[in-house]
């Protein structure tokens, strides 16, 4: 597979999530559930509020951990959908101006048109870099192929 854009840029629909990151997160979410709510039903002299009160806090834990596995970036013919962990916001492709994962950046963020940054979760270099690195160039390869920018509109 060589390294030109039209063999980079992804078939639509496409979804990019950082795959690793996700896996760690479900199976420590699911194994924090069921060690905290074993723990709270086999100590002795526990009432039922408190067995109840472990299998709550086990359930707080995990819901935690499963948000932090929610982010995604699903781009299709229209555009872009951002999923972070607690938005989820729905781009044009026109609005998306750059795509960019400078070296230290903990995710991809997009330069938008309305001048602000949006941060991508849903493309992070922290378990799997080499494929957070190929997913921010086939973003990008997807935004230059749907751009409706013209040549002279900037994009800094």
């Amino acid at each position: 597979m060589s390294d030109t854009p039209q063999d980079t840029t992804p078939v639509l629909p496409v979804t990019f999530r950082p795959g690793s990151t996700r896996a760690v997160l479900i199976v420590v979410a699911a194994v924090t559930f069921v060690t905290i709510t074993a723990i709270g039903l086999l100590l002795k002299g526990l009432g039922p509020g408190e067995r109840l009160s472990f299998a709550l806090t086990a359930l707080l834990m995990s819901g935690v951990l499963l948000l932090l596995s929610r982010p995604k970036v699903v781009a299709d013919e229209s555009g872009v959908t951002v999923v972070n962990l607690t938005a989820k916001r729905r781009l044009e492709w026109a609005e998306i101006l750059q795509v960019n994962l400078r070296p230290g950046d903990p995710w991809v963020f997009l330069d938008l048109s309305d001048g602000t940054s949006l941060p991508v979760l849903g493309i992070q270099p922290g378990i799997a870099r080499r494929r957070a690195i190929a997913d921010a160039r086939a973003l990008r390869d997807l935004v230059e192929a749907h751009s409706t920018a013209t040549p002279d509109t900037p994009h800094a």
